[in-house]
């Protein structure tokens, strides 16, 4: 129901809306003021030593983010590049963080995406709810990019470059914040990034 609502226009939405409308804004006001404390300093945040790429998105769920990671990942080695990557994990719970990740550790400790990236990749992988920390468990490794699988309202990281990732199909839903849409950020977060990832469907203008 929640797919329809966001993405097909059922009737429910608008039975819902005086209800969710309310939620939206606040969210919507909660996440502008939680990004500008981090961008003014009242937040800290952590500056890596090496350049960060976040490839995230600004929809809830799935969207072919770790698809786009895994490519970026082979780019930069065919390039001569040593890239690391890291992640908060969902669907996983380890003992311990951060965790490092290599092609044999349980996708239930690490979860699905960073254990598909180590097999797929073999590069270094490390996995933190606080993403900073599993940025400096990499230090170790002499990388000199480091990716993030997701992140892209994770400010308490500072990055250099920002991708954004879209379901060329299912694209932007009704175009409303959480609840009632899909959107964690508004529309206009686009105008911010480096890059718009069309993934499958169409590709509009600006996007690859």
């Amino acid at each position: 129901m929640i797919e329809k609502i966001w993405y097909q226009n059922h009737p429910m939405l608008w039975i819902l809306w005086p209800l969710l409308w309310p939620l939206s804004l606040l969210f919507g006001y909660l996440s502008k003021r939680r990004r500008l404390q981090y961008q003014s300093g009242e937040k800290s945040s952590y500056k890596a030593e090496v350049p960060i790429v976040v490839v995230g998105n600004i929809t809830a769920g799935g969207n072919g983010k770790t698809p786009v990671v895994v490519w970026l990942v082979e780019e930069l080695k065919s390039l001569g590049f040593k890239p690391g990557v890291v992640s908060r994990g969902y669907g996983g719970k380890a003992e311990a963080y951060p965790l490092l990740v290599d092609k044999e550790t349980p996708a239930q400790q690490c979860g699905d995406e960073p254990s598909l990236i180590a097999r797929r990749t073999g590069v270094p992988v490390a996995v933190d709810p606080v993403r900073a920390n599993a940025v400096k468990a990499l230090s170790d490794f002499n990388l000199d990019v480091i990716i993030t699988d997701d992140g892209l309202q994770h400010y308490a990281l500072q990055r250099d470059i920002e991708i954004a990732v879209v379901d060329g199909k299912r694209r932007y839903g009704n175009q409303k914040l959480l609840p009632l849409g899909p959107l964690r950020e508004g529309m206009e977060r686009l105008r911010q990034v480096d890059f718009i990832i069309a993934n499958g469907g169409d590709q509009i203008t600006g996007e690859a």
